[in-house]
């Protein structure tokens, strides 16, 4: 069963030697060892995936259907595990560069469409859960979620760059994602240029719109941000200037607990390099890429996909009901919180 073959467009001759090629593009001779190093996904994972896109990318011929889903999705999963250029890829595998372009804007397309399948803000149970792991994970109580911002660069783009200058110096798209105590992704927003302020980016997300109009107490749960966010009533920020022994212990317990997201956006990053490397895409194409990378995350972790390397440091987690409102209502909270756990 090849896992690349000939798809529609302009195929370059071959670049390898023919047995070597069909040794190294053939799935059925390839371990879940080496399936996981070249597309970071073993055999079952890339079925299951294939059959999430199956209606998405369809021929009138159903055997040359299931041959191009396999060959757009080995071609997509190579580009995002590698950050290769899609040139290279290409004449690794002896197709046309815009025949890889084709198969990762098909497959990320589609992926990126079961994103509210995928991607979803915890029931009412499963915040329960939650919050019990992040406490026993970094002892904070009522967290349901970690709150922060990471930059994938991109090249500089022919419209408006100034605005994708980030405050590093490089061209970047800025992504904010929440993630739960496993580190799977709750909510995740990439749309915004690098040079947006994280708390900007927050201020006019529908999760912060839906937090602001459901969240009532503090027994419905918090989200950890660092200082560069506001203080909510449900974001809670650590104090920058702690002046009790109860504020540093909250300011530690806090630390612990939201290195949860840090962890995640290293994660996901090393699974799919393609999120360290430069993306030499159109801003809103890598939009697509970046949304298409947060589902293959969640999927991975509900898959219980291992990383290639266990033994890195950067590793997934498996293991007052009173109103407050006005403009001091986070630091109020968070006062209630230090007074209450950590005095």
């Amino acid at each position: 069963m090849l896992l690349f073959g000939n798809l529609a467009g302009n195929i370059r001759p071959p670049l390898a030697p023919r047995k070597y090629r069909e040794r190294l593009l053939t799935l059925n001779d390839l371990t879940d060892k080496q399936l996981r190093s070249r597309y970071r996904f073993g055999r079952q994972s890339i079925q299951r995936i294939t059959d999430i896109v199956r209606d998405d990318i369809t021929l009138p011929d159903p055997e040359k259907s299931r041959t191009k889903r396999r060959n757009a999705g080995a071609c997509c999963f190579e580009v995002l595990a590698s950050g290769s250029f899609m040139q290279v890829i290409g004449d690794t595998v002896g197709i046309d560069k815009s025949t890889v372009s084709r198969c990762v804007n098909k497959v990320s397309k589609a992926l990126a469409s079961k994103s509210d399948q995928y991607i979803k803000w915890p029931s009412e149970q499963r915040k329960r859960d939650i919050k019990q792991g992040f406490y026993d994970n970094g002892g904070f109580p009522g967290v349901i979620g970690c709150i922060d911002g990471t930059h994938v660069r991109i090249a500089a783009p022919s419209s408006d760059e100034p605005s994708f200058v980030n405050r590093k110096g490089f061209h970047s798209i800025n992504v904010q994602a929440i993630c739960d105590n496993e580190g799977k992704f709750t909510n995740i927003v990439a749309r915004w240029p690098g040079s947006v302020h994280d708390s900007h980016i927050m201020r006019c997300s529908q999760i912060s719109e839906h937090l602001e109009q459901a969240h009532k107490c503090v027994e419905d749960g918090l989200i950890l941000g660092d200082s560069g966010y506001a203080c909510r009533s449900f974001l809670m920020t650590p104090y920058i200037r702690p002046t009790e022994p109860y504020h540093e212990r909250f300011n530690t317990a806090h630390t612990r607990t939201r290195c949860c997201i840090e962890r995640t956006f290293g994660w996901w990053k090393k699974r799919f390099y393609c999120l360290h490397a430069e993306l030499r895409l159109q801003p809103e194409k890598v939009c697509t890429l970046i949304m298409a990378c947060a589902v293959l995350h969640n999927l991975a972790i509900e898959m219980r996909e291992p990383m290639e390397d266990p033994d890195d440091e950067i590793q997934m987690f498996w293991n007052i009901s009173k109103d407050f409102q006005g403009p001091d209502e986070g630091r109020v909270v968070r006062d209630h919180i230090a007074r209450t756990f950590f005095a």
